[in-house]
């Protein structure tokens, strides 16, 4: 199999109907974070306990196509032996790595920031590969305001996106890019949409610079919202109409998958929105989900570091990707909420 016909492979794997992708790769500050939050220590044994408690969840991969891992996880084993990456693979779930090396203030530009992480890229992804990992993510970020993110900031990132996307599709690894436009702050729904098309229209331009193939990439953004500190917080019909108008502006028809972050919304919120959109009708792309503590918040409140609530944890799991699965189709209702897990074997 030549590069183009594994990457098509991975593609095709990934953007399955009614399936997303679930995103595990926090780094080392965010999972300690969250496992405080529920009384758990952050050690290697714990992470490696609950990742792995995330991939073996049964009937996963009815509802999941791929999932993002953090570098420690592709090394880490299930109790069993088995490598994490291959856990995920029996249930026809496609490993994939985050390979960005995090943000930092970008000179010259006050308020705006820049990922790192290009340099021995391509050294890397072959590491990754090797262990599993048949595509890729890379984040950056933009913060919004009257005057923020400059114009610096949007071609920047832009470009630092399309040449790591250039490098991963050489190495044989689908790119999936993520520019997040942040919902932090006081910003309107409009202004939101007035970045996201402005990041968007400049992240393609780079894409195409760098002779992407837009077949063999996937898009990773953020729906159009306002900020959370705004006192007018838009319906679902509205954050829908907003965001495929935006998309339908920016993104080429080549283009084969979408996968919104759900940045910062609740669970909820961030299936409701989701069923929104994909209920505006059929679009050139798929339209699905990439989700990290919008699956995983109800997960960490049953574990609680206990091997006793597996089966609970489990069933959280399996609960909520089985909504955004729905909402990926445009199926969802709110009775499903109602139901609640039915226990991770169903």
């Amino acid at each position: 199999m030549d590069i183009r016909d594994e990457l098509q492979a991975t593609v095709d794997a990934l953007v399955q109907p009614g399936k997303g992708i679930l995103a595990a790769d926090e780094s080392g500050p965010t999972i300690a974070k969250r496992f405080k939050a529920v009384g758990v220590e952050s050690t290697e044994e714990n992470r490696r306990a609950y990742r792995s408690l995330l991939l073996a969840t049964p009937g996963l991969g009815a509802h999941i196509s791929g999932v993002i891992l953090y570098e420690e996880t592709l090394g880490q084993r299930a109790d069993d032996g088995t490598p994490l990456p291959a856990l995920a693979a029996r249930q026809g779930i496609v490993p994939g790595i985050k390979v960005d090396a995090g943000k930092i203030p970008l000179a010259h530009a006050p308020g705006d920031e820049i990922t790192q992480g290009l340099d021995g890229l391509a050294k890397r992804l072959a590491g990754y590969k090797e262990q599993g990992a048949r595509f890729a993510k890379w984040r950056a970020v933009y913060n919004v305001s009257d005057t923020l993110p400059s114009r610096l900031a949007i071609e920047a990132n832009a470009d630092a996106l399309a040449c790591y996307a250039a490098i991963c599709q050489e190495a044989g690894v689908v790119p999936i890019v993520e520019p997040e436009v942040l919902i932090d702050g006081d910003h309107s729904i409009e202004r939101c949409a007035e970045v996201t098309q402005d990041v968007l229209h400049e992240l393609f331009h780079a894409l195409h610079r760098h002779r992407v193939v837009l077949e063999h990439t996937l898009l990773k953004p953020s729906m159009v919202v306002a900020g959370q500190e705004q006192a007018r917080q838009a319906p679902p019909a509205e954050v829908a109409a907003q965001t495929v108008q935006v998309l339908r502006r920016t993104l080429p028809a080549a283009l084969p998958g979408v996968f919104f972050l759900s940045g910062g919304q609740t669970p909820a919120e961030a299936t409701v929105h989701l069923d929104a959109i994909n209920r505006q009708g059929p679009q050139p792309w798929g339209l699905s989900f990439s989700y990290g503590r919008a699956l995983q918040e109800p997960v960490l409140q049953a574990w609680k570091g206990s091997a006793g609530n597996l089966r609970a944890a489990q069933a959280a799991l399996l609960h909520r990707a089985r909504l955004n699965g729905a909402a990926r189709d445009g199926r969802y209702d709110a009775g499903m909420e109602k139901a609640g897990p039915t226990g991770a074997s169903r």
